[in-house]
């Protein structure tokens, strides 16, 4: 009777040790076949190549629509590829100061063989939303530099402008004449609106513009003393109806920085948006792309 009992018990045993077996071989094809524990399953090289093709095509119907709807004359050209190794840039002549040696750099052109040419905007009196809007859909770089006493206004905006990966940098806080200045006021003025930039943005600048292109030693030297590392002039700057040229042949050339401001309709006769479509037909016509100035320093 006992043997039979045990007999019963051991039957028993190897009952459930199957059944937890099955259950076990189970879950794990279940996992194998979902990729749970094991790398997924990659595409085809075909495949990988086919979603790329579809990706750049709509990338680029994208990019025709945003042309149509924001009137430019012509698509923009794409700027190459940012060199790995970078060059010092460098400043026309008539921009040395004397002892500039150790100073932030002043620089009006990036030295490259590559058509391009860098957008940069000054202030901040202007707030379109239209711009920020254009500038977003027809990815074009730019940078700004701005003056605390008109971003004040809206600090929000700009938060926007540097959301959709602008660089905001310093161009004093009250937009004074700097070299009219002693060092200490100029020193305010610099530092103060580092302060205001990262308090308001997150990052200290290291790009500042002097007002009016105008500057002294001491202006490179306070600059200096508020972590500033360069200082970008302009060889042309932009208006919603002409071009301005610093260069006898008053033309565009490789690697220029190209000016214009945060203005609008009280200042201009036209709109931000009227002043790109002039700017980008310029370059266009030229055959200039523009490239984001930060990507060759």
């Amino acid at each position: 009777m006992q043997l039979v009992r045990q007999n019963d018990k051991n039957r028993l045993r190897l009952a459930v040790s199957g059944v937890a077996l099955i259950a076990t071989t189970a879950l794990v094809a279940t996992a194998c076949s979902s990729g749970g524990g094991s790398e997924p399953v990659k595409p085809a090289p075909g495949q990988q190549a086919a979603a790329l093709a579809k990706q750049r095509a709509a990338a680029h119907a994208a990019k025709v629509a945003a042309v149509k709807r924001w009137g430019l004359a012509k698509m923009p050209l794409t700027a190459p590829e940012a060199p790995s190794k970078k060059t010092k840039p460098t400043t026309r002549k008539g921009f040395e100061v004397p002892g500039q040696k150790d100073l932030p750099h002043v620089f009006t052109t990036i030295p490259t063989k590559d058509k391009v040419v860098f957008l940069t905007i000054d202030d901040g009196a202007e707030k379109d939303p239209q711009f920020l809007k254009m500038m977003s859909d027809l990815k074009i770089p730019y940078t700004a530099f701005l003056s605390d006493y008109l971003v004040k206004e809206d600090y929000g905006y700009f938060k926007k402008m540097q959301d959709r990966g602008v660089v905001l940098n310093n161009h004093t806080l009250n937009h004074r004449y700097m070299p009219g200045l002693s060092y200490g006021q100029q020193k305010r003025e610099i530092c103060g609106m580092q302060d205001v930039i990262e308090k308001r943005y997150g990052k200290r600048p290291e790009l500042f513009r002097p007002p009016y292109g105008n500057y002294n030693r001491d202006t490179l030297r306070a600059a200096k003393a508020c972590g500033i590392k360069a200082v970008p002039l302009w060889n042309a700057e932009v208006f919603v109806d002409r071009m301005d040229y610093r260069e006898w042949d008053r033309d565009i050339h490789p690697g220029d920085i190209v000016l214009t401001h945060f203005r609008g309709k009280e200042d201009w006769k036209g709109s931000m948006p009227d002043m790109i479509r002039k700017f980008m037909k310029m370059v266009t016509d030229k055959g200039y792309a523009v490239a984001r100035l930060e990507d060759y320093l």
